[in-house]
């Protein structure tokens, strides 16, 4: 029985095109197995330098959002206490004056003359020294109410400067051994947050920003709304004693009060410009009204009762968005 021979085939010889064209190619040139073609990990565009920068911001940025939030928070408290305090003067100033008003028919009858003084009746003008005695007291409460208008403003302005301090910018060159930060930019390429990482866990400075310009901007509504009962307040009784001056919405309250209000003011430098023609188209109708018939009780009220609401200030969401901060910020912020 004959035996046949199988043709044997060649194995197919590669391309030139699978070997490498340089000797640089063929020193890097390799057969990988199989298990060696696994697709190779990504590799990180952050340089170690960059990482050496945020490993120091970060800690940085932490502290200067706690230092901040802690400010604002105090604020809030002593800008709430101001008001109270303020709002006191302002009922002093209201009673001084109910004790000394005229009747619309331009006669004089306050209080004071229809009082039963008893044995003290025969003392020697003692109605008029009773009189000059209320309206020092109401000057005296109207002084110290403008000063605590005064005061909010103050704290209102450093509210806003907070609010606007949260950012951590580098200070010298990046990538040294040293590493200082500080508020204030000192390079304009420099955003001060770290192209938005997130500072503790999930919010990035911008994040904090908006919840501080939230709380802010209600301290400012309501210092404005302050701003018009305290002009009325101080005004009432101009009619009656030339030592009064009623005051206008154009008019300084105290000195430097309208750059005050611009800096609290961060949507328009133009504050006053806007709202005086408003304002005093109010105050033309009513300045007419009562130069026949003085506040009454009721109008007075109304300003007292609008001041101690504070409409502007909800307490309550003032309450969460500390809570919620000091959440992110894994501390209590009271």
């Amino acid at each position: 029985m004959e035996s046949k021979v199988l043709p044997i085939t060649p194995a197919p010889f590669p391309s030139l095109s699978a070997f490498p064209v340089s000797s640089d190619e063929a020193t890097n040139w390799n057969i990988q197995s199989p298990a060696a073609k696994s697709p190779a990990p990504p590799t990180t565009p952050s340089t170690p330098s960059s990482f050496q920068d945020i490993r120091r911001w970060r800690p940085a940025a932490q502290r200067n959002l706690r230092n901040q939030w802690s400010k604002l928070s105090s604020l809030r408290t002593q800008w709430l206490s101001l008001s109270s305090t303020a709002r006191s003067h302002a009922t002093y100033v209201v009673n001084s004056y109910l004790s000394q008003r005229m009747t619309s028919i331009g006669v004089w009858c306050r209080y004071m003359d229809a009082m039963e003084l008893g044995v003290l009746t025969e003392m020697p003008d003692i109605r008029i020294k009773a009189r000059r005695k209320l309206f020092k007291q109401q000057e005296a409460n109207r002084s110290k109410l403008l000063s605590s208008y005064k005061d909010m403003v103050a704290v209102v302005t450093q509210m806003v400067n907070v609010s606007k301090s949260m950012r951590c910018y580098l200070k010298g060159a990046s990538g040294t051994s040293l590493t200082e930060f500080s508020c204030f930019p000192g390079n304009l390429n420099d955003t001060g947050d770290c192209d938005g990482i997130p500072v503790f866990t999930f919010w990035s400075i911008f994040d904090f920003e908006k919840l501080a310009e939230e709380l802010v901007q209600m301290f400012v509504s309501e210092t404005n709304l302050k701003r018009l009962l305290v002009m009325e307040l101080c005004s009432i009784g101009s009619e009656n004693f030339s030592q009064v001056d009623r005051l206008k919405w154009s008019d300084h309250f105290y000195v430097g009060e309208f750059d005050d209000l611009r800096i609290c003011d961060s949507n328009s430098n133009e504050v006053l410009k806007q709202l005086e023609p408003k304002v005093e188209s109010c105050n033309s109708q009513s300045t007419t009204m009562q130069s026949n018939s003085q506040l009454e009780r009721n109008v007075l009220q109304v300003y007292l009762t609008t001041w101690l609401a504070e409409v502007n200030v909800d307490r309550f969401r003032i309450g969460e968005l500390l809570a919620m901060v000091g959440e992110e910020m894994h501390v209590t912020i009271s």
